[in-house]
């Protein structure tokens, strides 16, 4: 810690100042201090990268301000009942007194504490009262993942009603902000030199800056491809390869026939993830593994499958479940194999002995995939690595390669068409799904998934790739999935450039990736086709299912997904022909 950090403790509360003078911040910690106690902010955003230590932070402001008399009760903001616990109990270890279980009924806390931790939405259904709070005393309010104040236009309103009487406001995220154009309470917007309102943060420690530290584990990504195929709501039976350069409809139904629970693709790589595991608890003995689900349902039948593979029942955490936050807790003191969440451990809970992670859902926003890889990434000691399983899905992958990307929150920016299209839109549709099941437990819908198979693509690392063309189940992938549980990132790199040495010496993968090139090529054709139908399809007024029918009914042959490239060059022809109006 800086020395003129020290210099601002106060001997008014020992234990406390006890705490403070231990010296146990970590240099950005203390430089994020110093910069606080010193402009003295009303104010203040601090950027951290998941598992950096932004509640140590927070609660050393808290501390400092406390101590000098500046305020004297702390109102704490969370996203979700389990982060109240978390943080009362991180506050607690330094000497201040917070109250998880307050209520908006209760209306005050009880005098032995020095103030409460409350959700979002308890803010949001009384803003009033909260306010009252505010103003009755002189308040720090600490908004955690502060961009949650603008998950709705309500929830913004009320965070700025009830907390704009405060003394002082710390706001922490550790994640991209939103992609949606809400301006974020008591966060500050500039202009940049291309006119865009972008978040300014007051103090920024990012992934790469961590990692460089050892503050946080490097990431291994494997990602898993496969054959998928599935029945639209027409009754037309598809057929599509995760990864394949097809459209962004079929690349969804794809992933949604891979992550469904009665198909092929999830027990092989949730064996392929537990045989990962297991080579990392060969150095880290009490290592995790985290399934992330999309619903309820699939998650769990992916806890049945787990045990099937492990003999071990893993964690299930729902969260609708009135003790998830007990199960969290009592996982993150065992040692035992696996738990399962559906959203309720994807964002600040704080779970150090997870290693390892399947991302075993359709949700695909930035906001979500950086917190869904914030759980893995908390180092306990130097060497430890993470690794997480993926879908071969390209805008997973694209995530996954930008982790070192600072993003900012620009109010007036135009938004790509993965941000403002179907991905989003996708988003949307998927947790309308989740809430609204029907009597026999089973998400309504007009999909059917019919068949999937997982199968060994490749590993991404510092946005390299390695092991294209590795077979699934084949020595190649055996030795990606074995890789040492103890590694530092250079290490790490390092190992893999070996391992895709030797790959290519032996002529691993030498015949699947000249199959690879053959079939990237023939995706390019079928894309082409495919928007060919599409243009066709809308011309006529006709759906997509009923043109490609006609289609085969001419030329003769297969389904689109197991045609040759003869067989699609004669179905591009045709329908050019149509569109002249040769038919």
């Amino acid at each position: 810690m800086s020395t003129s950090a020290a210099s601002h403790l106060s001997p008014a509360y020992p234990e406390r100042a006890a705490w403070g003078t231990a010296g146990k911040l970590r240099a950005w910690q203390a430089a994020a201090l110093e910069r606080y106690l010193t402009e003295r902010p009303r104010d203040f955003l601090a950027v951290a990268t998941p598992g950096a230590g932004k509640t140590t932070f927070a609660l050393r402001v808290a501390t400092e301000l406390l101590d000098r008399g500046e305020v004297s009760r702390i109102t704490i903001v969370a996203p979700t009942e389990h982060l109240k616990v978390q943080w009362a109990e991180a506050a607690a270890r330094v000497g201040i007194r917070i109250d998880p279980g307050f209520t908006n009924a209760q209306g005050r806390h009880a005098r032995d504490f020095d103030g409460i931790a409350v959700t979002y939405a308890g803010v949001a259904s009384k803003p009033l009262l909260h306010r009252a709070r505010t103003e009755a005393a002189r308040s720090l309010v600490i908004l955690d993942e502060v961009h949650h104040g603008g998950d709705a236009l309500s929830w913004g309103d009320a965070v700025r009603e009830a907390f704009e009487p405060a003394t002082r406001r710390l706001a922490l995220t550790g994640t991209p902000f939103r992609s949606d154009t809400a301006a974020i309470p008591f966060v500050r917007y500039e202009m940049d030199h291309e006119g865009v309102l972008r978040s300014a943060a007051d103090f920024t420690y990012g992934y790469a800056d961590a990692l460089r530290d050892g503050v946080v584990r490097p990431v291994i990504f494997l990602s898993y491809g496969g054959t998928m195929r599935w029945r639209t709501k027409v009754g037309d039976e598809l057929e599509a390869r995760l990864g394949d350069a097809i459209t962004k409809d079929l690349t969804k139904q794809a992933w949604r026939t891979a992550l469904d629970p009665a198909g092929e693709w999830v027990p092989s790589v949730l064996r392929a993830a537990d045989k990962r595991l297991t080579e990392v608890r060969r150095h880290v003995e009490d290592a995790g593994g985290l399934v992330i689900a999309s619903d309820k349902t699939a998650a769990r039948a992916y806890a049945r499958q787990l045990r099937g593979i492990t003999g071990e029942a893993p964690t299930v955490v729902l969260s609708d479940d009135a003790g998830a936050s007990a199960k969290i807790e009592e996982y993150a003191a065992g040692s035992s194999r696996w738990m399962v969440a559906v959203r309720m451990v994807s964002e600040g809970v704080d779970v150090p002995r997870l290693c390892v992670g399947v991302y075993a859902t359709s949700t695909s926003t930035p906001l979500f995939f950086a917190q869904a890889v914030g759980r893995f990434v908390r180092a306990r000691r130097r060497g430890e690595t993470a690794s997480v399983f993926l879908p071969n899905v390209p805008l997973l992958l694209g995530h996954a390669g930008s982790m070192e990307v600072e993003r900012d929150h620009a109010l007036n920016k135009k938004r790509s068409e993965d941000e403002e299209g179907l991905w989003s839109e996708e988003d949307g549709l998927v947790a309308r799904a989740n809430a609204t099941e029907n009597a026999s437990g089973e998400l309504e819908g007009s999909f059917e998934a019919l068949q999937s198979a997982a199968e060994f693509d490749h590993v991404l690392f510092d946005a390299q790739q390695f092991g294209l063309g590795g077979l699934p189940g084949s020595e190649d992938e055996e030795e990606y999935l074995g890789l040492p549980g103890l590694l530092e990132p250079d290490q790490v790199a390092e190992v893999l450039r070996d391992r895709q040495r030797k790959q290519v010496k032996r002529g691993g993968g030498r015949e699947r990736a000249e199959a690879l090139s053959a079939h990237r090529a023939l995706a390019e054709q079928r894309k082409e086709l495919n928007k060919l139908v599409s243009a066709y399809a809308q011309k006529k007024g006709q759906p997509h299912a009923i043109v490609h029918a006609e289609l085969r009914r001419t030329c003769g042959g297969p389904e689109l997904a197991t045609a040759t490239t003869e067989q699609v060059q004669a179905r591009i022809d045709t329908i050019r022909q149509w569109f002249v109006g040769r038919r």
